[in-house]
C-alpha cells in the first residue's frame, strides 16, 4: 500500500538498520548522483509502523535533499521478529554480499524466525539494545526452519545453524570493540569462524580481548583447540608404531551413524550424484570440527588437564589414521 508521508514522520530502528550491509563511499555517492539526476527517488521507501525496513540509504540522501519527491510503501508484519527476518531475506536476495555479510544475515534470519515460532517474548531490550525472544522454541520446528532456509540459500543446514552462532559472535565483538564488524564485512580482516563464535562464549571480562584478537593475522592466532596442546606435524603422525588400529565400524554402525548425520530430510533410495556424496561427507566433517571446537572452547580448563590432553591426542591420531585411508581416493581405502 502506497502512502503519502512526510520525511520527518519516518524513523530508523538501529536493530533494523544494522541488518543492511553498508554501501561503500563510492556506491553511496553513485546512488546519490543517480537520484539527483532523476530529480526524485524512484524506488519507494518500505516502512512498517513508520519505521523504515528497506531504503535506509535513500532515506539518508533525502535528509540531505529534503525537497526531492519520494514514495512510501507500507508492509504489515506480525511483530519485529518477522520484520527482521524479512529484512535479512530481502538483503540476501538483492545485494552482492561478502561471505561474512551473507553468513551474518543468514544467522540473524534464522534467529528471528526461531523467535517467531512461539518463544515467550518480552518487550525489553537486552544489553545490546535489541529486543529478544525468551524461553525455548520447539526443536522440531526450529529444525524445519533451518532446513527451509538452507534450501533457500543453497547451503547445508549446519551452515544455517553455525551462521547464527557466528552472528552472535560478531554482535558481541561489535559491542565491546566498535568498528570490528565492518572490518569483517569488508574483508579487511578475515578471522576464522570459530574465533568469532568464541567471542560470544567467552566470559564477560575476556570478550574485549577476544574481539581484539580477531584483528590478528591468522598465523598469530593461537586460541582454541589447536593451542591447548603442542601441534603435531605430519611427520609426527606418520610413525605407524604410534598410531592406533584403524577404526573399522561394521556396516550396521556405518548406516546408523550416516542416518544420524544426514543433511537432507529424506534420504535418496539410490543413484545419488556427486553433489549429494560431497555434501554428506562435507557436512560430516564440518560437524566433527564444530563439535571439537565447541567442546574445547566450552571446557577449556578441563581440557588442559594432562590426562585429558593425552586422551585427546590419542583421538586425534585415531582420526588421522582413519582419514589417511582416503588420501588416495576411495579405490585405495581399506574399508
Amino acid at each position: 500500500m502506497r502512502l503519502i508521508m512526510k520525511l520527518q514522520d519516518l524513523k530508523i530502528d538501529p536493530e533494523f538498520a544494522e541488518k543492511i550491509p553498508p554501501l561503500t563511499k563510492e556506491e553511496y555517492e553513485q546512488l546519490e548522483a543517480n537520484i539527483l539526476a532523476d530529480q526524485k527517488v524512484i524506488n519507494p521507501l518500505i516502512v512498517w509502523n513508520n519505521v523504515i525496513v528497506d531504503g535506509h540509504n535513500r532515506y539518508r540522501i533525502l535528509q540531505t535533499h529534503p525537497k526531492l519527491p519520494f514514495q512510501v510503501h507500507n508492509k504489515e508484519f506480525s511483530d519485529r521478529y518477522e520484520a527482521i527476518a524479512w529484512i535479512c531475506r530481502h538483503q540476501l536476495g538483492c545485494r552482492n554480499l561478502t561471505p561474512a555479510q551473507k553468513k551474518y544475515l543468514v544467522g540473524k534470519q534464522y534467529e528471528a524466525e526461531k523467535a517467531m515460532l512461539g518463544g515467550k517474548r518480552d518487550n525489553q531490550r537486552d544489553d545490546n539494545g535489541r529486543f529478544t525472544a525468551m524461553g525455548q522454541n520447539d526443536p522440531l520446528r526450529s529444525d524445519r526452519t533451518s532446513a527451509r532456509i538452507a534450501k533457500e540459500i543453497g547451503k547445508g543446514e549446519r551452515y544455517v545453524r553455525r551462521a547464527e552462532e557466528y552472528a552472535k559472535g560478531l554482535d558481541v565483538a561489535e559491542k565491546v570493540l566498535p568498528g570490528v564488524k565492518q572490518m569483517v564485512f569488508s574483508g579487511e580482516i578475515r578471522p576464522p569462524d570459530k574465533d568469532v563464535v568464541a567471542v560470544a562464549r567467552a566470559p564477560d571480562e575476556e570478550k574485549r580481548e577476544m574481539a581484539k584478537r580477531l584483528k590478528l593475522p591468522r598465523s598469530s592466532i593461537k586460541n582454541g583447540a589447536a593451542s591447548i596442546w603442542e601441534s603435531d606435524t605430519e611427520e609426527d603422525v606418520e610413525d605407524d608404531d604410534e598410531l592406533p588400529e584403524v577404526f573399522k565400524p561394521n556396516t550396521a554402525a556405518i548406516r546408523k551413524i550416516s542416518e544420524e548425520m544426514e543433511s537432507t530430510p529424506e534420504r535418496p533410495a539410490a543413484n545419488v550424484d556427486t553433489e549429494f556424496i560431497i555434501l554428506e561427507l562435507g557436512n560430516a566433517l564440518e560437524s566433527m570440527m564444530y563439535r571439537w571446537e565447541t567442546c574445547i572452547t566450552d571446557y577449556r580448563k578441563e581440557a588442559m588437564a594432562k590426562d585429558c590432553q593425552k586422551k585427546i591426542k590419542e583421538l586425534v591420531l585415531e582420526g588421522i589414521r582413519y582419514l589417511q585411508q582416503y588420501k588416495g581416493g576411495v579405490k585405495n581405502a581399506v574399508v
